[in-house]
């Protein structure tokens, strides 16, 4: 998933809770936004596949929805490859994605689907699991 050179980089002086700090900030400067853009690699193909979907920011993690469960193709590529990139307005960034487990993870399954029942009415499918990676390239254009 390349992509162009932007913005925020990473210092070799900047520690890791600064680090930390820094990408909690993002995150919650963007969570009032509506749309993410997805990307993840193809199953089959190996090409880069992009959507637009609703998510919520909750603990540092992005939660996306899937309606159609397992049957969506983004939630197959995220099996396949849990590699992905999120980019939401000028903010992007690399990512590692996992599908939640309704058994294992019954207690974040409800909040994060209350979560998005506030924001958008809805809060219904498979829920997705986005973590950033720690500057990985997280990156804001600016002007």
């Amino acid at each position: 998933m390349a992509r162009r050179s932007t913005g925020w980089r990473r210092s070799a002086t900047i520690s890791t809770k600064a680090e930390q700090e820094l990408a909690s900030a993002s995150l919650d400067s963007i969570a009032d936004r509506q749309v993410l853009y997805l990307t993840t690699v193809g199953r089959t193909t190996g090409m880069s596949r992009e959507i637009e979907i609703w998510f919520v920011v909750c603990r540092e993690h992005f939660y996306l929805f899937a309606e159609t469960g397992e049957a969506a193709g983004w939630v197959k590529n995220i099996r396949h490859n849990p590699r992905v990139a999120v980019r939401i307005g000028e903010w992007e960034t690399d990512a590692m994605a996992r599908v939640l487990d309704r058994h294992a993870d019954w207690k974040l399954w409800e909040e994060v689907a209350a979560i998005a029942d506030s924001k958008y009415g809805w809060g219904d499918g498979l829920p997705v699991e986005i973590t950033p990676l720690p500057f990985s390239g997280a990156r804001c254009d600016r002007g």
